[in-house]
C-alpha cells in the first residue's frame, strides 16, 4: 500500500496534495485511509497468516489445502482460495512442493529403508504398515491412521481425528503398542503427510519409542519411507 509513503513525505514537509497528485489518487482517498488505516479485511488476513504459520510449524507438509482445513477446526473460517493466496503472498508451502523453487532449505535428514520393498514377515509384530485415509462426512473431513501387521494382515491399533495431525498418528501407535507390546518391531510409512509417523525416528528399543511417544512433537523425514524400530 503506497498511502504510508504519503504520509512520511508529509511528515518531510511535501505537500500531500502534490504527492497525491503525482502517484495517482486523489487526497480524500489518503485522508479516509489515515481514519482508518487497517481494514477489516487486512486485520482478518493478518489473524489468518498468523495461525497459518503456526499450523505450518507444526507440520512443514502442510500445503494450503490442509491448512485451510486446519484453520476451520480452529474457527477460523476462510475459503481455500484466500488461504492460497495468503499461503503464495507469505510463501507459506509444502516442503513437499513440486514447483521449482518453492523449498529454500534443505529438510530434516532422510532414515533407513528397514522393509526395502520386503511387506512379508515371518512372525507376528516384526513389521507393521500404517497409513492415514480421509473420509467426507456431512459434518466435516474424519481422518483414520490404522497400523496393520503384515505377518496375519490384521490391524493392530487405530485412531480417528477429524484433523490430520500429529496427534493422530501417535495415538494409533500407542494403541498398537498397548494392544500388543512389540519387542524389535519395525513401524513402516510412506513420506505423505502423515504427520505423526513421518516425525517418527529410529529407536532401539521398545522403551525407546514409548519415551519418543510421551514427547509432543517427533523428529521429521521429508523424503522416503519413514519407520520406527521398536
Amino acid at each position: 500500500m503506497i498511502y504510508p509513503l504519503v504520509r512520511e513525505l508529509a511528515a518531510e514537509k511535501i505537500p500531500v496534495a502534490v504527492t497525491c497528485r503525482v502517484l495517482g489518487f486523489t487526497t480524500q482517498a489518503f485522508y479516509k485511509w489515515c481514519t482508518n488505516p487497517v481494514s477489516r479485511r487486512d486485520w482478518d488476513d493478518a489473524h489468518l497468516i498468523n495461525a497459518a504459520y503456526d499450523i505450518h510449524h507444526d507440520d512443514p507438509a502442510f500445503g494450503y489445502r490442509f491448512i485451510a482445513d486446519e484453520l476451520r477446526q480452529r474457527g477460523l473460517l476462510a475459503g481455500e482460495n484466500r488461504v492460497a493466496r495468503l499461503c503464495s503472498q507469505q510463501r507459506i508451502w509444502s516442503i513437499f512442493a513440486k514447483k521449482r523453487g518453492l523449498n529454500r532449505k534443505a529438510g530434516p535428514p532422510v532414515h533407513d529403508d528397514l522393509v526395502d520393498r520386503q511387506f512379508t514377515a515371518p512372525a507376528p509384530n516384526t513389521v507393521w504398515l500404517t497409513d492415514i485415509t480421509e473420509h467426507p462426512t456431512a459434518e466435516g473431513k474424519l481422518y483414520l491412521c490404522a497400523i496393520k501387521d503384515v505377518h496375519s494382515g490384521r490391524i493392530v491399533g487405530y485412531s480417528m481425528d477429524a484433523g490430520m495431525t500429529a496427534s493422530l498418528a501417535v495415538a494409533a501407535l500407542r494403541n498398537a503398542i498397548a494392544l500388543r507390546a512389540p519387542a524389535g518391531t519395525i513401524v513402516h510409512s510412506d513420506r505423505g503427510s502423515q504427520t505423526g509417523l513421518n516425525r517418527s525416528s529410529q529407536h532401539r528399543p521398545i522403551e525407546a519409542i514409548v519415551g519418543a511417544l510421551r514427547e509432543p512433537r517427533l523428529a521429521s523425514s521429508n523424503r522416503g519411507p519413514s519407520e520406527v524400530d521398536c
